[in-house]
C-alpha cells in the first residue's frame, strides 16, 4: 500500500504543472467564448452610452413598428442604440407636443394621418414645417351594410361613394366620426364636397348632405360599430359609415353578424398615410438613427407585416392577393395629397355651421301683399313661403333653437310685430304643434310692411338673448319694402344695428325675399350692417332655392368669411 501511495503522488506530481496549464487555457476560452456571447446577446457593452430613439406611433400600425425595432435590436446590436416604441392615441399626442401633459416627447412620431402634422403645427408644437415618409397606406372607404351594399347592386358591382350619398340612397342613415377628431371624417368630408362641386347650385347641395351626415355624428369612430345591426346601442341602426379599409377588414376577420362591404371614392380621397415623421426636437444623432431605422420600415420583413396586417403600400397598391374577397376591391387606389391647412380649416368651418346648434330669430312677413297668387302652382306668396319654413326647420338640429315673429303694421297695439312662437329647441317647438301653429298662418288683407321697426325689435331681442355655442341670426322672410311712415328710417335702422354690433358675440341678419316688390338694396344693406348676407329673386316659386342658399351661406362664420362674402 505504501509503495502504491507514494507512486501516485509522485505520478500526481510530475504531472500537475501541465494539468494547471490545461485548466488556465480551458478557462480563458471559456471566458473569452463567453465574453463575445454575452456581447453579442446583450449588444454595447464596448458603449459608453446607448442612445435611445423614441417613436410614438398610432395603435394602427405600433405593433408592426414596435417588431421592426425588435429587429433592428438583434441585427445593430453594435451600433450603440436602440428604439422605444409606445402606442398612443395620434389625437393624445398632438396635445402633447402643443402643451407637456408629462410624458416623454417623441423624437419620431408615426400618426394615421398627415393632418395630425397640420393640426400639432397649427397649433404652436413646433415653428419650422415638417414633412413625414408614408411607410404604408390604407384608404377610406363607406362601409355598407349587406342591405346597404345589396340595395346598391353588390355584389354585382362595387358601390361607389356616389351612389351612397346621392339621391338615389336618401333614406341610407349614415354615421360619421366627428370630423374636428378623425381623419377618416375629413376625408369624407372632402369627398361630399366633390362630390356636390357640380350641383346646379353647389352651396345648397354641399348643405343639405352636411346636415345629412350632421344627424348621426358620433365622437369616436369606434361609436360607429355599435350601431351596426344587431349592436349594442339602442338608438337606430346605421346603414353605411366612412371608416378605413384596414379597419373595415379586421371588422370582418372577426367574424362580425354584420360584416361589411366597401364603397371606394370616385374621385379619391385622402388616405390614411401613417407618415414616418422625425420631429425638430431631434438631435443630429438622433436623426441618424431614425433614419436607419426608416430604412427597417420600408424593407421587404416589414412590407410583408404591413401585407398581413391589411395595409396597402404608400403608392395605394394592394399588397396582397384579394381576389376571392367580393367585400373589398384590391384595385390601386390614387394617393391624394392633404388639401392644405388653409383649406381644411375652411372645410371644417363649413362643417362646423352646420353641425353647431343655431339660435333663430325668425321674422315672417304676413303683410297683405302675401295673399298676391303664385302663377303656376295653385298657391299664394305665404303658402309657397311657409311651404319651404317648414321644409326648412327639418334641416336643423333637433337641439337647434328657434322662435317666430309676425310682422305687418299694427300687430299688437302701435307694434309692427307679434310673437307666433318663443324661442325654443327644434324638439319642444314640433311637440308643441309648431307646424300646425305654422300652417295656420294667414295674411293681413291690407297690413303694410313694417319693416325696419321689426328688424330692429327681433335684433335687439336677439342680442339680449345671445347664447354662446350656437350660431345666432335673425332671419327675415319677406316679399316687399319698408311701408311704415310712423316708424323709423332706414338710416335710423343702421345706425341702431351698428352700435348692437359685438365682434365677439357675432348676431347676423339673413334677409330672404321674394316676389316683384322687393327692394333688393334695402334688405341687402340691413343684411350687411350685421355681417349677413341678403337672398331675393323676383320669383316666388323659387323661394325653396334661395332658402336652402341662404342656410348654405349660414355654414360659414366669423371670422372664416367676410360680411358679404
Amino acid at each position: 500500500m505504501g509503495r502504491h501511495s507514494s507512486s501516485a503522488k509522485a505520478r500526481l506530481g510530475l504531472r500537475s504543472p501541465v494539468v494547471l496549464l490545461a485548466g488556465l487555457l480551458v478557462l480563458a476560452l471559456l471566458g473569452w467564448f463567453g465574453f463575445g456571447f454575452v456581447k453579442d446577446r446583450l449588444g454595447g457593452t464596448d458603449c459608453a452610452q446607448t442612445t435611445v430613439l423614441q417613436v410614438t406611433a398610432a395603435p394602427d400600425v405600433a405593433g408592426i413598428v414596435d417588431s421592426a425595432a425588435k429587429r433592428t435590436a438583434e441585427s445593430d446590436a453594435a451600433e450603440c442604440f436602440r428604439v422605444a416604441v409606445t402606442n398612443r392615441d395620434s389625437a393624445a399626442t398632438a396635445e402633447s407636443l402643443v402643451l407637456s401633459d408629462g410624458t416623454e416627447l417623441p423624437d419620431v412620431w408615426v400618426p394615421e394621418s398627415t393632418l395630425w402634422l397640420q393640426r400639432a403645427q397649427d397649433k404652436g408644437a413646433w415653428n419650422t414645417p415638417v414633412q413625414g415618409t408614408s411607410i404604408a397606406s390604407s384608404p377610406v372607404v363607406l362601409a355598407l351594410t349587406d342591405d346597404t351594399a345589396s340595395a346598391l347592386g353588390w355584389p354585382g358591382r362595387q358601390p361607389t361613394w356616389a351612389n351612397v350619398l346621392g339621391p338615389d340612397a336618401s333614406k341610407v342613415q349614415i354615421g360619421l366620426p366627428d370630423p374636428a377628431r378623425d381623419p377618416v371624417g375629413v376625408s369624407l368630408l372632402y369627398g361630399v364636397r366633390a362630390l356636390t362641386a357640380t350641383a346646379a347650385d353647389q352651396a345648397a347641395a354641399l348643405t343639405g348632405l352636411l346636415r345629412r351626415l350632421s344627424a348621426n355624428t358620433l365622437p369616436a369612430a369606434a361609436d360607429l360599430f355599435t350601431r351596426l345591426p344587431g349592436g349594442t346601442s339602442p338608438a337606430e341602426p346605421l346603414g353605411a359609415f366612412p371608416t378605413s379599409e384596414n379597419t373595415l377588414l379586421r371588422h370582418n376577420v372577426k367574424g362580425s353578424e354584420a360584416p361589411l362591404v366597401a364603397a371606394y371614392a370616385d374621385p379619391s380621397v385622402p388616405s390614411l398615410d401613417y407618415p414616418y415623421t422625425v420631429l425638430p426636437k431631434a438631435t443630429d444623432a438622433k436623426r441618424g438613427i431614425a433614419q436607419k431605422f426608416l430604412g427597417r420600415l420600408l424593407e421587404s420583413a416589414s412590407v410583408a407585416s404591413f401585407a398581413d396586417a391589411g395595409f396597402r403600400a404608400p403608392d395605394g397598391k394592394a399588397l396582397r392577393d384579394r381576389s376571392q374577397d367580393k367585400r373589398t376591391s384590391a384595385a390601386p387606389v390614387d394617393q391624394i395629397a392633404l388639401p392644405a391647412a388653409a383649406e381644411i380649416d375652411q372645410l371644417l368651418n363649413q362643417w362646423a355651421g352646420v353641425n353647431l346648434n343655431s339660435r333663430m330669430q325668425v321674422l315672417l312677413d304676413v303683410s297683405g301683399s302675401m295673399n298676391q297668387p303664385v302663377p303656376g302652382t295653385g298657391l299664394n306668396r305665404m303658402a309657397v313661403t311657409l311651404k319651404a319654413a317648414e321644409l326648412g326647420i327639418g334641416l336643423f338640429r333637433p337641439t337647434s333653437k328657434f322662435g317666430m315673429w309676425l310682422f305687418s303694421t299694427n300687430l299688437d297695439g302701435d307694434k309692427d310685430y307679434t310673437e307666433l312662437m318663443p324661442v325654443a329647441t327644434v324638439t319642444d317647438q314640433l311637440a308643441g304643434g309648431a307646424l300646425d301653429k305654422l300652417r295656420g298662418v294667414k295674411a293681413i288683407p291690407g297690413g303694410a310692411t313694417g319693416l325696419y321697426d321689426s328688424v330692429l325689435a327681433a335684433y335687439q331681442n336677439a342680442r339680449a338673448n345671445w347664447e354662446p355655442g350656437r350660431i345666432n341670426l335673425v332671419i327675415v322672410l319677406t316679399d316687399g319694402k319698408n311701408e311704415d311712415p310712423n316708424g323709423i328710417s332706414r338710416e335710423q335702422l343702421l345706425a341702431e344695428l351698428a352700435k348692437l354690433q359685438d365682434p365677439r358675440r357675432p348676431l347676423a341678419v339673413v334677409g330672404i325675399g321674394i316676389g316683384p316688390d322687393i327692394d333688393v338694396a334695402e334688405l341687402d344693406a340691413i343684411s350687411k350692417a350685421t355681417g349677413g348676407q341678403a337672398f331675393t329673386t323676383p320669383d316666388p316659386t323659387k323661394i325653396g332655392d334661395i332658402f336652402y342658399a341662404a342656410l348654405s351661406k349660414l355654414l360659414c362664420q366669423p371670422p372664416g368669411c367676410k360680411p358679404g362674402s
